[in-house]
């Protein structure tokens, strides 16, 4: 079994988020390289500004796990494969290979690349990024590392060649790669506390941009083009993330080049040569979560079924995302997600199923806290409270920052919470840990969640090499998903984004996410 490029083909892409500058310091650029991404110094930079905020320092251990985080670190640092619109695509690694019936894969590696210090990058760069990961897990390590990783280790095994033997065959492994940065080993060998190290060198990695600046208050940065790079050439000199109190307001007025515009807002730009307008693709979805450890009543099936009739997500969709959105799949995966199951039970609203289903469940429902965010989070807590009320459903909205709802999430400290996020197009692998009993991170596990035909068959596509059968097993997966409702997706953003074409054209989306600036390549030609 053998694969050197592997598709996932998926009809997704879209965009909007963040960039500027203020304080941190240029970890420094060695020599140029023989790269194929030499070039002058030009006379006029060309500079692509976004809306910045602060999502930590852009290296693999002090990143903030959101995506406008950790798409940030893959400026600097590369991994050994990348993505592009069509699927997964060589990048540190030229070529690989799938053997042992899917529980090895050998990896060829580049020649001629250096880090940003000039030092060349080879295989032991590779082996001790893994090794390290063991004792170091970075932010969002997903199932690489520790005891209970997929990983059964990492050898050099050429002058190029790394090889990686798992404990079983892992069909998503490749995307376990995709999130791994390849770290030097000359620099991070002698550090034992990764989260706090923070100087120059930290910021060392192979990839197109250097960190120049960043200030944590006031979340900007700066990332300028390393002439030395390797690869394709960047397309642009340097990108800034700017503090900006209206993203649309500051795309108007030119003070950044990129935004998601509402569609109440798009009047402002359509038929102006200056702006172009791109649908965003739906694979960032809005859920209602539910603490089953926490709250008794919702270790009832038929209790959790009331809710998803009581809510009306059309409404949502039309009175929150303004029209720009469908209503989620109660089997999870969205319909631009290659393996959707379209045969599924829709949960339509209808109050006289709800209250039915109440009275079947023998609660008598009490008050339950619902966790938002602010902005927007906090209108569709009100109007979900107002729904559910209707039904005899008494909801108390609790509205807190970004940052500490997804700590709470983390802890399991919560009743009900709303949650948004991308990524719902990636590996269907996805499903088994966002409903594992155990919480992971704000956005992994589901407390008190326990299906044993779930979990059977959520660990059997684990290792499923079989695609026919693996497809079976996720389509019955979300069948399991949408007779539970361990969660409701409440829809899924079909927004619009608009970028100023006059100052930069480049956008590039990678096959399972939304956002255009995230992805590397919209930078490089």
């Amino acid at each position: 079994m053998k694969k050197k490029r592997i598709f996932l083909l998926a009809g997704l892409f879209i965009l909007a988020m963040a960039l500027l500058g203020a304080c941190s310091k240029d970890p420094g650029v060695g020599e140029p390289g023989d790269g194929q991404g030499q070039e002058a110094q030009k006379e006029t930079p060309r500079v692509v500004r976004l809306a910045g905020g602060d999502y930590g320092l852009s290296q693999p251990y002090t990143t903030y796990s959101r995506g406008p985080g950790s798409y940030k670190v893959k400026l600097v640092f590369d991994g050994l494969v990348a993505k592009d619109d069509q699927g997964y695509i060589p990048w540190l690694a030229e070529d690989w290979e799938v053997q042992e019936e899917g529980k090895a894969y050998v990896f060829s590696l580049r020649d001629q690349v250096n880090w940003a210090d000039g030092q060349p990058f080879g295989p032991e760069d590779v082996v001790f990024t893994f090794n390290y990961g063991q004792d170091h897990p970075p932010v969002g390590g997903g199932d690489l590392f520790g005891p209970e990783g997929i990983l059964e280790g990492v050898e050099k095994t050429g002058d190029r060649e790394v090889t990686f033997r798992l404990k079983a065959a892992q069909p998503n492994f490749i995307e376990e790669i995709f999130g791994m940065n390849i770290l030097p080993q000359h620099i991070w060998e002698g550090v034992d506390r990764p989260d706090e190290f923070t100087g120059e060198e930290s910021l060392i990695g192979t990839g197109p941009f250097r960190l120049t600046d960043y200030n944590k208050e006031h979340g900007t940065y700066r990332f300028e083009a390393r002439e030395d790079f390797w690869g394709p050439k960047p397309a642009v000199d340097v990108i800034e993330f700017v503090p900006v109190s209206d993203p649309v307001m500051a795309l108007e007025n030119g003070d950044i080049d990129i935004s998601g515009v509402p569609v109440d807002a798009l009047a402002r730009f359509e038929g102006k040569e200056d702006f172009t307008i791109m649908d965003n693709p739906g694979v960032f979805g809005t859920t209602l979560r539910f603490n089953m450890d926490k709250v008794e009543d919702f270790q009832s099936k038929e209790f959790r079924q009331a809710f998803a009739y009581a809510i009306d997500r059309e409404e949502i969709v039309e009175k929150i995302a303004r029209g720009a959105g469908e209503p989620g799949s109660l089997g999870i995966l969205p319909p631009a997600h290659i393996m959707y199951n379209d045969k599924l039970p829709s949960y339509k609203k209808d109050l006289d199923q709800a209250k039915a289903l109440i009275e079947k469940s023998g609660i008598s429902p009490g008050t339950y806290e619902l966790l938002v965010g602010d902005g927007q989070g906090e209108r569709l807590g009100e109007l979900i409270k107002e729904q559910l009320a209707a039904v005899g459903i008494d909801i108390t909205v609790v509205t807190t920052d970004q940052k500490s709802k997804d700590a709470r999430l983390a802890e399991g400290n919560y009743q009900l919470a709303i949650n948004s996020y991308g990524g719902w197009a990636r590996d269907a692998d996805y499903l088994r840990v966002r409903f594992a009993p155990e919480v992971t991170s704000w956005s992994s596990g589901t407390p008190g969640y326990e299906n044993p035909a779930f979990s059977k068959l959520a660990e059997d596509q684990r290792v499923e090499t079989d695609e026919a059968k693996r497809r079976d097993q996720v389509m019955a997966l979300q069948e399991i998903l949408a007779e539970d409702v361990p969660e409701i997706p409440l829809y899924m953003s079909k927004d619009k984004t608009v970028y100023r074409n006059s100052s930069y054209d480049g956008w590039k989306y990678e096959f399972d996410h939304h956002e255009a600036t995230h992805n590397k390549l919209s930078f490089l030609e």
